[in-house]
């Protein structure tokens, strides 16, 4: 594969600055579809656009706006843990470990509790590789978390991550390998939490198809109590006057998600490791997310508790990798 910028080849793959803002694009000139990537802002996917239509919400005039107020959008990583914890505490292998918010400002959501992990809008990562040929472009970055004191602070766990971006036959792969450095097993609840969007209708317009099988009942503040029902959306339901928040089990890693509008679809499926779905769709925004998790919210707490035995971890010296896939058609080019 070629490492630098060719407008001849049907993918390229190039670092430029963007506002002063280094970004990572892949393009795929024969589908015209461009892909997006700030490394230094969590290594957010900030455009996956067909057409010049972007696929992923980016509610900015530009991305010196987003930088200065830096806000969930595109496709975040949350990790080391995905969603809320149920206290400022978690277990792993019996041990309990507190959080220590006076080293690190801890995100929260609106009850106080601590929510998506450390990295979301981390600046240290590194662009490895950025690479094109014939039959892809992508790009590797890394994440040395264990050089981090305020981050092992909360989560003594040393690691290293690496995330690939795969553009190939219009397609976006979204690939994670979490690599374990310590000498004990590491508990896995990690997951994205990508913001999709489509623009050729409006919100209520759009239907929905969620192949889920088991759905998770939560407390009043959004934590699993570990109970399930079985899910009963229908197979296609439109957005009006529907908001979704909910967490799902029994995912297959070749059933698709989707989102549609009169021609555009988003269609997403996730790998065998992400058997957890969350589904978020506010009533106040016009945005979907499919978000593939490990495990569920709360899972290293529920786990000790005896309520979620499928609990994944990585042994010591081991790596962990999965991805996610998302298939955006019907983007036309704009009239």
């Amino acid at each position: 594969m070629a490492t630098a910028t060719s407008h001849a080849a049907a993918y390229s793959a190039e670092k430029l600055t963007v506002d002063g803002i280094p970004v990572i694009r892949l393009r795929d000139s024969a589908r015209n579809i461009e892909v997006s990537i700030a490394p230094s802002i969590g290594n957010m996917t900030f455009e996956l656009k067909v057409n010049g239509h972007n696929a992923l919400y980016f509610p900015f005039d530009s991305v010196a706006q987003w930088k200065e107020k830096p806000c969930q959008l595109g496709i975040p990583f949350l990790g080391p843990w995905a969603n809320r914890l149920s206290e400022d505490a978690f277990f792993a292998d019996g041990k309990r470990y507190r959080l220590n918010p006076d080293v690190f400002a801890l995100h929260r959501d609106s009850e106080g509790l601590s929510i998506h992990g450390l990295l979301l809008f981390a600046e240290g990562w590194e662009v490895v590789s950025v690479e094109f040929g014939d039959e892809c472009a992508e790009v590797t970055s890394r994440l040395e978390f264990w050089k981090h004191p305020e981050w092992m602070a909360q989560f003594p766990f040393a690691q290293t991550i690496e995330m690939t971006h795969r553009l190939s036959s219009g397609v976006l792969e979204v690939r994670v390998a979490v690599h374990n450095l310590s000498v004990d097993p590491m508990p896995l609840v990690i997951g994205f939490h990508p913001w999709y969007q489509i623009t050729d209708a409006p919100r209520d317009e759009w239907r929905v198809h969620v192949p889920v099988r088991t759905r998770y009942l939560l407390s009043e503040k959004t934590i699993p109590t570990g109970k399930t029902e079985a899910a009963t959306l229908p197979a296609s339901f439109s957005l009006a006057e529907r908001r979704l928040d909910d967490v799902f089990g029994g995912v297959q890693h070749r059933d698709e998600f989707t989102v549609e509008g009169r021609s555009q679809k988003i269609a997403i499926r996730f790998g065998p490791k992400y058997p957890v779905a969350i589904v978020f769709a506010p009533a106040t925004r016009p945005v979907i997310c499919f978000e593939p998790m490990s495990g569920v919210t709360d899972g290293f707490n529920l786990h000790h508790a005896g309520l979620y035995p499928e609990l994944q971890s990585v042994a010591p010296g081991g790596v962990w990798t999965e991805s996610f896939w998302i298939t955006p058609s019907g983007f036309s080019s704009p009239s």
